[in-house]
């Protein structure tokens, strides 16, 4: 069979980003465009600056990723680009230029939803996913653990009824006065820290659903009343306690998953897949029960077209392909598909 290349692009929130994947798993050339320096200053992403940045990177990040691979456009089997979720305004430039790109070079146009490119991070380099098998999808927007027969058959077996755990990383950073991003910031304070706050168990349930805004807004309260009484509040400590709870709800729903589901296989996805106290607790897990683990390597973690290529690649080999009339789609932060 032919070598199959496909040229992809992201752009859904504040990474622009495109890579050229061969074969769906092995990466010929990434480029990765960073906004956290501008957005940092504002504690989170601002739309309208992240699109406006976007435009202007997309062009360099592209003739970069080209030049890294000793390629040239015309060697790409088709172009691929996220489509949703995400910010419009990012969305939008990533697609325009992709439709640029297929139409001048006559390459079919792949979309990518953005989520699914996460899980498909654990098809590169030396991973490969293996069927059945159970994913856990952190990120800033989602939280959800999905059941996988086969390739690209998505079941959502528990989800966040509230916030992402991203989400919650993100806005108890704030209250903690940590700069953005959250997650990274939090991580490493904890690590100094030990969990003696005291903090309720969200969804302390049977069910494979999971809550986070209770444990957030506990928090929320605990810093208001600790600085109501003139109290200083150990930041590392509360860091420690949010991290050590959040994370056990996520490990004990995926023994709930693993008791319900007789599947050997796990996969991560998102970017709280980069925690290395997540890494850490998910191995303690699958060696306990005897489960193939599957977590990308850092550089795929978090935003980036590689993924998007990866995710690409078996809806090339059936040959679904879209018009230029693609537009983007923000959807509903709950739904991965």
């Amino acid at each position: 069979m032919k070598d199959v290349y496909i040229f992809a692009i992201e752009s859904s929130c504040d990474e622009t980003s495109a890579a050229i994947i061969k074969n769906g798993k092995e990466v010929i050339s990434l480029s990765i465009a960073t906004q956290i320096k501008v957005h940092e200053n504002y504690g989170g992403v601002v739309p309208e600056i992240a699109s406006r940045m976007h435009t202007e990177s997309i062009t360099y990040v592209i003739d970069d990723c080209i030049k890294k691979s000793n390629m040239k456009m015309e060697d790409m089997s088709a172009i691929a680009v996220t489509y949703t979720p995400g910010l419009l305004g990012s969305l939008l430039v990533g697609i325009e230029a992709a439709k640029a790109i297929s139409l001048v070079y006559n390459k079919p146009l792949i979309a990518v939803n953005h989520i699914i490119g996460h899980i498909y991070a654990n098809n590169l380099d030396d991973n490969k996913i293996m069927f059945p098998t159970l994913g856990l999808v952190v990120s800033g927007g989602h939280t959800e653990i999905i059941y996988m027969e086969k390739d690209y058959d998505f079941k959502i077996i528990g989800s966040t009824l509230d916030d992402a755990i991203g989400e919650a990383y993100d806005k108890i950073a704030r209250v903690l006065d940590l700069k953005y991003p959250g997650g990274p910031n939090i991580e490493k304070i904890a690590k100094g820290g030990q969990p003696t706050y005291k903090l309720p168990i969200p969804m302390n349930n049977n069910s494979l659903d999971l809550s986070f805004s209770g444990l957030k807004s506990s928090i929320i309260n605990l810093v208001h009343n600790e600085k109501q009484r003139g109290n200083e509040i150990n930041k590392a400590n509360l860091a420690s306690s949010f991290q050590t709870v959040a994370i056990d709800e996520l490990i004990r729903k995926l023994h709930l998953a693993f008791d319900k589901y007789e599947v050997n296989n796990l996969l991560v996805a998102g970017g709280v897949s980069a925690n290395n106290y997540l890494r850490e607790e998910i191995k303690k897990l699958c060696n306990k029960r005897s489960i193939n683990l599957s977590i990308p390597k850092m550089i795929y973690c978090t935003d980036n077209a590689a993924m998007i290529g990866a995710a690409a690649y078996p809806l090339y080999l059936q040959e679904k392909f879209v018009d230029y009339d693609l537009n983007g789609i923000s959807t509903n932060k709950k739904y991965i598909i």
